[in-house]
């Protein structure tokens, strides 16, 4: 003990001791179990490594503002699937009465574990793996579960990038080239190429000129050079944007997270001025309150809102690991989740105002076409000219007088009427046609654009937009693997982030075969869903079961300088777990309900086919959520048999000299001994009022020290300090 110490100055001194332990042990310097005789695990003390500890959370890359950090956590949830799949299934799942699920649903499941994963990454200041490595080390393979999930997505994420980038370039030419269909020369004769003419221009283009694709899953067709070239260009902007950490892809962010609203705005403008936007818009809106009694529609809202926010990624809490422990994460948390929403309802309004003018387009070519197939059974009198209204005028037939027209020749000509062939030319059939995901943006968006006025501008516009909500989504993701393995095993970050997007490309291959579409759907529909769903009922239980919620809201408390909303105490402890774990239920009945299947493109028939996944198909389906679970069971089965280190150690008992959290001002004269001894280890008054470290489950935290004769440090010692709690 040194000899300047209160303790040895007692000692020699005569005066009355009235100052307690808890009083002494407060104003003694910390002391290094490495350095001190309290280390009995014969480990070395290494000066340069402890250094570099101690160095560690000082030295951590930080936003260069609060600004930068909100859009680049807004750039990550924000992406396609707002895009593409919230008016999708606002559309098919009752119009405007989906929004209340989706809203009650982001509520009570998606802001409170949002609000979980920043606030625990913003106090511990470390990626996934050293996350829960520290809060429970037996699921520390929760943070290597979601880098394997982050991996696998942003595999397939970045294709789309990629096709977005070759429809991008494509874009720079009048006429677009998927406005009509291609001319075939046979001998002296022009004809439409046939499987066009059996689609559709922008059908073609997407399917054959795109993708060139095979017929199925087990026709591989060798590689698509020009989309091979476009993930090339993909991963070397997700790279550039990676290189230098948060400090070259926060730069990125302020463009990617903000120009689609930009897009979004103009679109939104320009498309309420296109005829018939309003009808998509009250179609949109038009609410069908008895699908909100459907449990489809709440299952299929949660799952929405769950990857919406990007929440079991680790992408979320690598962001927020770089921010100060001060930071109002709870803030943070609300804006960025209705921001979210919000920008999926302008989507949503963007997306209807076109396809409602599409809509009112394809249904006047109905028109048109069934007018002339009417005119040809009056000129042969298969229909007599009494039939025809006397107010109708072909010239200028509208889809109200072909109504009225086709329901007159319907109920006179009841028995022969399905042989005449004709359509009714329903404006609300061509509203009620589901497009989502690559059929909505390639398909359905594409041939909109070509009846705008400067079809070529908007067409460069909406894909620029594309390339920068994936690519804002793709830096999150990417964070999601990048920041846990650096801060785990100190690779250096240029190195790691080359390594790591040269290998994504060369696995991606897979993707630009031409049979790689298939292998885009079984990734995107059963690489990430159950897995995610499992790592977030994970980190729920680690949370509020294992650490505490009541610990964890005081911790938020002291971090934050005001205790949460009382709230977040009964969602994180019961409706959230509840609630997932129904929604994991419902997952696992769906994907048994559901036989694993895609829509392959047939050539021939030029139409889309439902096919069940081939023998070895379905083995790599299984292998995808196998591998992505497996090192939840696996982690936890080496630390809770002792066969590999818990992981937390160098977190637990690095602090820096001259401080020692401990919290001694607020124990009763009969707890000092329990404090110092600490004989029970679950009565044992958490030592840290102020910077209170995350511990493990129980008794068998890494910062409880045993006072058995083979313990740990075998001191008796409580000792909790982590180098993020210094900052």
């Amino acid at each position: 003990m040194p000899k300047n110490s209160k303790v040895t100055q007692r000692e020699h001194s005569s005066e009355h001791v009235t100052e307690s332990v808890a009083d002494l042990l407060a104003h003694e310097e910390p002391v290094d179990y490495k350095r001190s005789v309290l280390n009995v695990t014969g480990e070395t003390w290494d000066k340069q490594k402890d250094g570099e500890e101690e160095l560690d959370a000082e030295n951590r890359p930080a936003w260069n503002s609060k600004l930068q950090y909100i859009l680049a956590q807004i750039g990550y949830s924000v992406g396609l699937g707002n895009v593409w799949r919230f008016p999708y299934l606002c559309q098919k799942n009752g119009g405007g009465a989906y929004l209340v699920p989706y809203l009650v649903l982001l509520i009570i499941i998606g802001l409170p574990l949002f609000f979980l994963e920043l606030a625990v990454g913003q106090r511990i200041r470390r990626g996934s793996i050293g996350v829960w490595n520290y809060i429970c080390p037996r699921l520390g393979g929760i943070g290597y579960a979601s880098c394997l999930v982050c991996f696998f997505v942003g595999l397939y994420y970045n294709v789309i990038i990629g096709w977005s980038i070759f429809y991008f370039f494509k874009s720079f030419q009048h006429p677009l080239p998927w406005s009509e269909c291609p001319i075939m020369k046979n001998g002296s004769v022009a004809v439409v190429e046939t499987e066009c003419e059996r689609s559709s221009a922008t059908t073609y283009f997407w399917y054959r000129e795109t993708l060139d694709i095979s017929n199925s899953i087990s026709e591989s067709g060798g590689l698509n050079w020009k989309m091979t070239l476009c993930l090339l260009v993909a991963w070397s902007l997700v790279g550039l944007a990676m290189i230098k950490g948060i400090q070259s892809s926060g730069k990125v962010m302020y463009f990617s997270s903000l120009f689609p609203y930009v897009v979004l705005v103009c679109f939104l403008v320009r498309g309420l001025l296109l005829r018939g936007a309003v009808d998509g818009i009250m179609h949109m809106f038009t609410p069908k309150l008895d699908k909100m009694l459907d449990p489809q529609v709440w299952r299929e809202a949660a799952t929405q809102v769950f990857f919406a926010l990007g929440l079991g990624f680790g992408g979320v809490i690598a962001f927020s690991s770089y921010n100060k422990q001060d930071n109002n994460c709870h803030f943070d948390a609300t804006l960025v989740s209705f921001i979210n929403f919000f920008t999926s309802v302008l989507a949503t309004l963007v997306v209807f105002a076109v396809l409602g003018f599409k809509a009112n387009i394809m249904n006047e070519k109905c028109v048109v076409e069934n007018a002339e197939k009417i005119l040809g059974y009056l000129n042969t009198n298969v229909l007599s000219h009494d039939l025809i209204p006397p107010h109708v005028n072909f010239s200028h037939l509208t889809a109200k007088d072909y109504n009225e027209m086709y329901r007159v020749i319907m109920t006179v000509k009841e028995g022969d009427f399905k042989e005449l062939g004709l359509d009714a030319c329903l404006l609300e059939d061509e509203l009620n046609k589901s497009v989502q995901g690559t059929g909505l943006a390639f398909i359905a968006f594409t041939e909109a654009m070509t009846h705008f006025p400067a079809s070529p501008f908007w067409s460069v516009m909406f894909f620029l937009m594309l390339i920068n909500l994936g690519l804002g989504s793709m830096i999150g993701t990417m964070s999601g693997i990048t920041t846990p393995i650096i801060d785990t095993f100190k690779v250096r970050k240029e190195v790691f982030t080359v390594g790591c997007c040269i290998f994504a490309f060369v696995v991606g291959l897979i993707f630009v075969q031409r049979s790689g579409n298939y292998f885009v759907t079984m990734f995107d529909d059963y690489s990430a869903t159950l897995p995610l769903t499992v790592v977030v009922i994970l980190e729920n239980i680690a949370v509020a079961w294992i650490y505490g919620t009541k610990k964890f809201m005081q911790e938020l408390t002291e971090m934050l300088g005001f205790r949460p909303y009382q709230f977040y105490y009964y969602t994180w402890k019961y409706v959230s777990p509840i609630c997932m774990a129904v929604l994991m239920t419902a997952s696992i009945i769906q994907l048994g309900v559901s036989p694993p299947g895609y829509s392959a493109w047939i050539r021939e028939e030029a139409a889309e086919k439902f096919l069940f996944y081939p023998t070895w198909a379905m083995a790599i389906l299984i292998s995808l959520i196998i591998l992505a679970s497996l090192p939840l069971p696996l982690v936890f089965i080496l630390r809770q048999f002792h066969l590999v280190s818990d992981g937390s150690n160098a977190l637990s008992v690095t602090y820096k000299k001259g401080r020692m959290m401990k919290d001694i001002s607020n124990l009763e004269d009969n707890d000092e001994t329990r404090f110092i001894l600490s004989k029970v280890p679950s009565e044992t008054p958490s030592p840290m009022p102020t910077h209170r470290s995350y511990l493990g489950p129980g008794s068998n935290s890494p910062m409880e020290m045993s006072t058995a004769p083979n313990g740990r440090y075998g001191s008796g010692y409580l000792l909790a300090s982590t180098p993020e709690s210094e900052l």
